[in-house]
């Protein structure tokens, strides 16, 4: 609940400033979704399989739900505001004039879909149908910040049309007859499932450092996308960046900025544009990311092997990990780092880690330059 005796102030620059309040998701009602063009889940073992959708089971909702209110509490309790989403019935068919859907996802991962910069919070596109009214959930919070701060501007991307023109046709049925090594030959080429007739973005997809905005091709964004970004942030530099990633998603888990001069690489995506040596022309320190320690994906999840480095950090120097990734809490703690473990892997089948679990609404800070030496072609 939001205290009426705390006023908004909505300004986050980057990734690292000292963080006052935050959003943190829920995992109320989160539905597997139903098979639409651009996703269809399939875990066997789990009886999901055939376009088999429905609700999560019920012990999985209450131990993710356990976690994000720990969490919450922490934050709190270090003097950060933080605010939630309010549910809908996920479980409803949805439609508008181009297509039917099925059901609706969730809202455990409000970085998808809010990308704050500077005072403004921009509602991101969202590329899959089964995720095309999710900013419902989150309007509340947006209405009352509007209210509170009457420098806030509040902003929503083209609503995409996600008719069948959007995706190519044919992607999957493509891609599943190819063997490993021509998949991985086909990574190279960023030419996923969305096409270029409109733009599309996820917000996870964008990694904010001050003036430069890296924004990765995916699964979920496509160049037209990007191109939008630059013309609505024209004051900011903002890169494409590719990887050699088999259908990657967002960004959170490949670039991670710590603190000014400090950042982690992922390194088992090489990078096909050179973001290593423009970090290093900005004296910038590369810090290689410790494997998970986990050796397989948890049940029902379809993020990334690592989560174990979606961080959140709090400030310069302090910063959030699952408590489980001792690897990665050596590192940071080795970088100067208090490092807070936080158990939140229960949460990561209903989207992600901590990084996705949360918005920035408020960091200090001011908006700042910290790559000064630019690169033709970059």
């Amino acid at each position: 609940m939001i205290k009426e005796t705390q006023k908004t102030i909505v300004s986050s620059w980057n990734e690292w400033d000292p963080l006052k309040h935050v959003i943190v998701g829920r995992a109320d009602g989160t539905m597997i979704q139903a098979p639409e063009i651009a996703v269809q889940r399939e875990w066997p073992e789990q009886g999901y399989t055939g376009g088999k959708y429905g609700p999560y089971p019920k012990e999985m909702i209450d131990k993710a739900n356990e976690q994000m209110d720990n969490f919450a509490s922490m934050l709190e309790k270090r003097g950060i505001r933080v605010d939630r989403p309010t549910p809908i019935d996920f479980s409803q068919k949805v439609q508008t004039p181009d297509w039917e859907q099925d059901s609706m996802f969730g809202c455990m991962p409000p970085r998808d879909l809010l990308l704050t910069i500077g005072n403004e919070m921009l509602e991101a596109t969202m590329s899959y149908r089964s995720r095309w009214f999710e900013y419902l959930c989150f309007r509340p919070l947006l209405e009352k910040y509007f209210e509170e701060d009457p420098n806030f501007k509040w902003e929503a991307a083209p609503k995409p049309r996600l008719s069948e023109k959007t995706y190519k046709k044919g992607f999957w049925e493509k891609w599943n007859t190819l063997s490993e090594e021509e998949k991985w030959e086909e990574s190279t080429k960023s030419e996923w499932i969305p096409t270029e007739v409109e733009p599309l973005f996820d917000a996870a997809d964008v990694v904010r450092c001050g003036k430069d905005l890296f924004v990765q091709k995916s699964m979920v964004t496509n160049q037209s996308g990007i191109d939008w970004l630059q013309r609505h942030y024209p004051d900011h530099r903002v890169h494409t960046v590719r990887y050699k990633e088999l259908l990657p998603w967002h960004m959170d888990t490949t670039i991670v900025p710590l603190r000014p001069g400090l950042v982690m690489f992922n390194p088992g995506r090489p990078a096909l544009e050179p973001q290593r040596e423009f970090f290093e022309k900005n004296n910038w320190k590369i810090l290689e990311a410790p494997k998970s320690v986990l050796t397989k994906k948890r049940p029902m999840t379809f993020c990334s092997i690592w989560l174990n480095i979606n961080l959140l950090v709090l400030d310069p120097k302090t910063v959030c990990v699952e408590a489980s990734e001792t690897p990665v809490i050596e590192l940071l703690d080795k970088n100067g780092f208090e490092v807070i473990p936080v158990p939140f892997y229960e949460v990561s089948p209903f989207g992600g880690g901590l990084h996705c679990g949360t918005a920035d609404v408020y960091r200090e800070g001011t908006f700042e330059d910290y790559f000064p030496k630019q690169m033709s072609g970059f």
